[in-house]
């Protein structure tokens, strides 16, 4: 048994709802991992949150790790609090202190609720326009100013009393696989790999940082066969070793397909461990984690796993719990209100110009052209309503109607499109999707530009979308409430005061 607590303890779950059922608070009494992760589908109020945290806490113990993915933009759990605008969006703002702000304020709701572990934020430099998974999670394209702001930002976080992790080492910013569903790979030379992938990563090890997730991804020039995750050549040799890094390693979910494709269940918790991480993230129904703890158990008895490692792993889990415990503080009202404050702010700086788009009128009959009233992407199934932007739009112009076309059959909604147009003075052209535009959907669009109207683009998720369009734009990089509120104020007048966080390509790109 003594075995089994060794591996659970450097086991992070999940669970099945914003309650223990019988079945899951069996299940967590007897494995004692060595936290949990929450999503979405746990969190209903704060109140509710606090009391699952403190049951949590009083099986696992009060050392237990309480995590969450709370980035800002369009990954946040916690949707109580003041939205944070997305990495992307404090990028095009371009200021130090704002992004130290915002990882405060967001520390400090996470706080309130005992969650003491933030993987965020994410440190990728984005060079890639095409890459499908993190986009406006990235600060920008530049690795200085990337490293700069995702580390106040951490700054931020921590001193609120939630523990950061920049992920994901060694880089997912010039990728154009999602590894939620593939295994990418990114074959640069060492020298390319350190003067942008690697170089927020240095500076996260100077300035210690206390935790870092790694990627689902290979890079040939640190191991030609295993994936970050699974590399102890790339965890321990170089993060480790060559880097100096000495806080906690946590992996990135072991049931992305990247992993899960390739390795069997119990081999890539082993692997992981072997190769150097201190926790993995183990992900998925009960079974699962049963089968991960009994592979990581059987390799600590049998030797292929170092006991003296994880119990390494285990006393860094432990020192840095003491440091973050985890207790839920106050979080009083005024402060709240000052960091809705913030938010509102920050969003309203950070939305972006593009081409000198023209302004719609108080009295013009705007249509809203877009794929959808609502619309779901990303692997967590994250919601974009255009219809909150279009009933934000009702409160500061006289008449607003909506054209929804289906993505995937764009090409049938042009004769339509004409004859929406041809009742309206403005047309407002949404691109919503996480991902590339179709190239019947970047022919639609463009369409709306042809039909004698004023017309703005509007990209209100991926901001690349405007390398497809190449339209004049207000790029917003997200669409959460505080942004579409932000961007109704630039519509209606206000200064768009942002700047574009990455370089634009002179080539065309099909996004």
């Amino acid at each position: 048994m003594e075995k089994l607590f060794l591996a659970t303890r450097l086991m992070m779950v999940d669970i099945p709802g914003p309650t223990l059922d019988a079945a899951t608070r069996a299940h967590l009494e007897r494995y004692r991992f060595g936290g949990v992760c929450l999503f979405r589908k746990n969190i209903q109020n704060p109140d509710q949150v606090r009391e699952l945290v403190a049951e949590i806490r009083s099986l696992l113990g009060p050392q237990a790790w309480i995590a969450i993915d709370q980035e800002g933009g369009a990954v946040q759990r916690v949707l109580e609090f003041a939205l944070a605008p997305s990495p992307m969006a404090l990028g095009a703002v371009g200021e130090v202190k704002t992004a130290e702000a915002v990882g405060a304020a967001v520390g400090r709701a996470l706080i309130s609720l005992g969650i003491n572990w933030n993987f965020a934020p994410s440190v990728d430099v984005n060079t890639n326009p095409k890459n499908p998974v993190i986009g406006d999670r990235s600060f920008g394209s530049d690795p200085k100013k990337v490293a700069r702001l995702a580390l106040a930002w951490a700054r931020g976080l921590e001193q609120a009393g939630v523990m950061a992790a920049v992920k994901h080492f060694p880089g997912h910013g010039d990728t154009f696989l999602d590894s939620h569903l593939e295994l990418p790979v990114v074959d640069k030379t060492l020298e390319e790999l350190e003067r942008t992938e690697l170089y927020p990563f240095r500076k996260a090890v100077e300035a210690q940082i206390s935790s870092i997730m790694s990627a689902h991804i290979r890079f040939p020039a640190l191991d030609k066969q295993h994936p970050a995750t699974l590399s102890k050549k790339i965890l321990t040799g170089f993060l480790r070793k060559k880097l100096g890094f000495q806080g906690i390693i946590v992996t990135d979910a072991l049931d992305m397909k990247a992993i899960s494709k390739n390795y069997s269940i119990g081999e890539a918790a082993v692997k992981s461990l072997q190769a150097g991480a201190d926790m993995i993230l183990s992900l998925g129904q009960p079974e699962v984690h049963i089968a991960q703890a009994a592979a990581v158990q059987q390799a600590l008895e049998n030797g292929s796993l170092s006991e003296e490692q994880a119990r390494q792993s285990q006393l860094r889990l432990l020192e840095a719990a003491l440091r973050f415990p985890g207790q839920a503080q106050p979080y009083p009202p005024a402060q709240q209100k000052r960091d809705q404050a913030l938010m509102e702010q920050v969003a309203l700086r950070s939305i972006t110009a593009y081409r000198r788009p023209l302004r719609p009128r108080r009295s013009d009959r705007i249509l809203v052209v877009s794929a959808g009233s609502t619309f779901e992407a990303g692997p967590y199934g994250e919601t974009l309503a255009v219809k909150d932007l279009a009933d934000l739009l009702e409160t500061r112009f006289a008449r607003v109607s909506q054209f929804v076309y289906d993505p995937q059959q764009a090409d049938a909604f042009k004769s339509g499109l004409e004859q929406a147009a041809a009742r309206a003075d403005y047309l407002l052209v949404v691109s919503v999707g996480r991902g590339r535009l179709s190239e019947a959907e970047t022919r639609l669009l463009k369409h709306a530009f042809t039909l004698g109207k004023r017309a703005a683009h509007i990209a209100l998720w991926n901001p690349y979308h405007i390398l497809s369009l190449r339209k004049p734009a207000f790029v917003t990089y997200g669409f959460r409430a505080p942004t579409l509120r932000a961007l109704v104020k630039v519509l209606g007048g206000a200064r768009a005061r942002g700047s574009l966080p990455f370089k634009l390509r002179q080539n065309r790109v099909n996004l």
